[in-house]
């Protein structure tokens, strides 16, 4: 079995549980248990989007722990993997939940790609959950078991797998019309946060970085999610799928209305 690496915390000297709570209109009080975690997390994913904008603009993404709760939270703006999971992993210290940073390499390209992901497993119950609040329109949205491998596991209207490849290694898979489809793999070791400077960088300025190619922003809701890919706009619920192509002049529109974002 392997040993329990050491959890992770990172600082942070403006973060309030308070004003996070608040920021994703979680009501009540979070305990360390399964379901506060998983309540919590579907607050974050239908409140703060994920989102590139600052990419768009020709900026590298702050991995400053105080920046990015300034964005998130006063600002109301979202982020991309870093920002959003950095952000969750700090209400996880918050209220007592042991994590480590993980870092994943995304699948669903024709060539393999470095780890540039960043992901969270925690210790929930003493069973170990992969989340993940960052991974764009096909990603988990609720606390997946490790343990749970090879299962079809429901969330929603959308079905995931974990396959379990080695020891300490998984492939995270998503069911797309009937097809499991590969989304990332990772392997179970501890990161510290500044081990993902590199792949921020990357995925900031790379012009083989989809962050730098296009617009991306998704936001989930309890029966779908709206996702903003380059100049379409896809409304997902329940199941089914309305895609609409806009112009140049809606961008900023469609981003106040839809996504509540000011680029």
């Amino acid at each position: 079995m392997r040993e329990k690496t050491k959890p992770t915390h990172i600082r942070s000297d403006n973060f309030s549980l308070q004003s996070y709570l608040y920021r994703v209109k979680y009501s009540g009080t979070p305990k360390s248990d399964y379901d506060s975690i998983k309540k919590l997390m579907q607050c974050q994913m239908c409140s703060v989007p994920f989102e590139n904008l600052d990419v768009q603009k020709g900026m590298v993404v702050s991995l400053l722990p105080n920046d990015i709760v300034d964005k998130i939270l006063n600002k109301h703006r979202g982020g991309y993997c870093y920002e959003v999971n950095g952000l969750f992993a700090l209400a996880l210290q918050e209220i007592k939940v042991p994590y480590i940073f993980v870092a994943a390499r995304p699948m669903p390209y024709p060539e393999r790609r470095p780890n540039t992901h960043m992901a969270i497993i925690a210790t929930i119950e003493n069973e170990e959950f992969l989340i993940d609040l960052g991974f764009g329109s096909y990603g988990i949205r609720e606390p997946l078991k490790l343990s749970s491998y090879n299962t079809e596991i429901v969330q929603g209207k959308d079905a995931f797998m974990l396959e379990k490849t080695a020891e300490n290694e998984y492939l995270l898979k998503t069911l797309i019309n009937k097809e499991w489809a590969n989304q990332y793999s990772f392997e179970v070791h501890h990161h510290e946060w500044i081990d993902f400077i590199p792949a921020n960088y990357f995925n900031s300025t790379h012009p083989d970085s989809i962050f730098v190619q296009k617009p991306f922003v998704v936001l989930f809701n309890a029966n779908g999610r709206k996702v903003l890919f380059g100049n379409t706009l896809k409304l997902i619920e329940d199941g089914s799928t309305e895609s609409i192509l806009f112009e140049e002049e809606e961008y900023e529109g469609i981003l106040k209305q839809h996504f509540n974002l000011q680029p």
